[in-house]
């Protein structure tokens, strides 16, 4: 079979749209759009008091440096390490807390599970500096953000050990979140490379094929935590390959063909359910992100820890102390 990439970053085994890859881009022509009207109060939805619909969040109340945790019960965790907290909002399941470690401002927000979350912390964490809120127009001056997602999740390679670090180097979209926002580009290498792996071995994911690379922060880029390419899923269950009384659509052969596959030095680590949006709209909207989960489990071994939130805990110090020195 002819193999092809079309102008959409999209292939598939008959040439229709089935993988997409980095680079992630919005369309040049909706920033514009943007940029010329007034938001709708339908678009972008505000409480009586100014604050955005979702977070209840006004401008100011958020810092540069933004740490993202799925457990609301983290934040808490997390600002209690501070010197001064500042800012306490709850909102549902998203709770913000900002406060003041070693001189550095820092905000912590809990997105909840899920990249249907994401969608709705990162447009509206980004609207608090990019857009204009009370004249419903983006800004000519954009704001860059680093935003660090401190999470769980499980191993992929039966050679992690549980208990460990782990950054993603780059996210392999399962969820089904960005080929909503994705208006073209060529796709990313390693895509193309795991699309054509599975096809050789006569397997395929029930979803395009999406991997997503963001700009790390500095300090992240540089440290040396171990890195791999993490799998988002749509959910927890028969998305990652679990099988209560339902049977999954990850099938083995199709698992032992994806941890098999390597690219450039990269394989599948681990498997989450947020950081392709995290990298994605990040990517998209000018931000920086980096994603670094505690390995709870190792799917390969059908293992988990005998210590989660020491790991947790461990896991907080390890992020805190690479953010400030960045």
């Amino acid at each position: 079979m002819k193999r092809q990439v079309t102008e959409l970053a999209t292939v598939s085994r008959n040439g229709g749209s089935q993988l997409s890859g980095s680079p992630v881009q919005l369309s040049t022509t909706n920033l514009l759009n943007q940029q010329s009207i007034n938001l709708s109060n339908s678009e972008l939805i505000l409480r009586p008091n100014g604050a955005l619909y979702h977070l209840d969040l006004l401008p100011g109340q958020v810092a540069e440096t933004i740490i993202t945790v799925g457990d609301p019960e983290r934040v808490r965790a997390i600002s209690r390490r501070f010197d001064k907290l500042e800012l306490q909002v709850e909102a549902r399941e998203f709770v913000t807390h900002t406060g003041e470690l070693d001189g550095k401002r820092l905000t912590v927000i809990s997105t909840g599970i899920g990249t249907d979350n994401v969608d709705i912390v990162f447009n509206e964490l980004d609207a608090l500096f990019n857009i204009d809120l009370e004249r419903r127009e983006v800004r000519d001056k954009l704001t860059r953000l680093d935003f660090i997602r401190l999470g769980t999740s499980g191993a992929f390679q039966s050679d992690l050990p549980l208990d460990s670090f782990l950054m993603s180097e780059a996210a392999l979209a399962t969820d089904g979140l960005l080929p909503f926002y994705l208006s073209g580009g060529e796709p990313d290498e390693a895509a193309i490379s795991l699309f054509e792996y599975l096809e050789d071995g006569k397997v395929q994911l029930l979803v395009p094929v999406l991997i997503v690379r963001p700009e790390l922060p500095p300090a992240f880029a540089a440290s040396d935590l171990p890195r791999g390419v993490t799998m988002t899923a749509s959910g927890f269950y028969a998305p990652q390959g679990r099988s209560l009384r339902l049977p999954s659509g990850l099938s083995p052969d199709l698992l032992s063909r994806m941890r098999s596959w390597r690219h450039d030095g990269m394989r599948i680590t681990n498997i989450e359910m947020e950081t392709s949006g995290i990298y994605g709209l990040a990517t998209a909207l000018g931000h920086r992100a980096v994603s670094v989960s505690a390995l709870l489990a190792n799917r390969s071994l059908g293992t988990f820890s005998s210590q989660p939130a020491e790991t947790v805990e461990k896991l907080i110090d390890k992020g805190l102390a690479l953010i400030l020195n960045s």
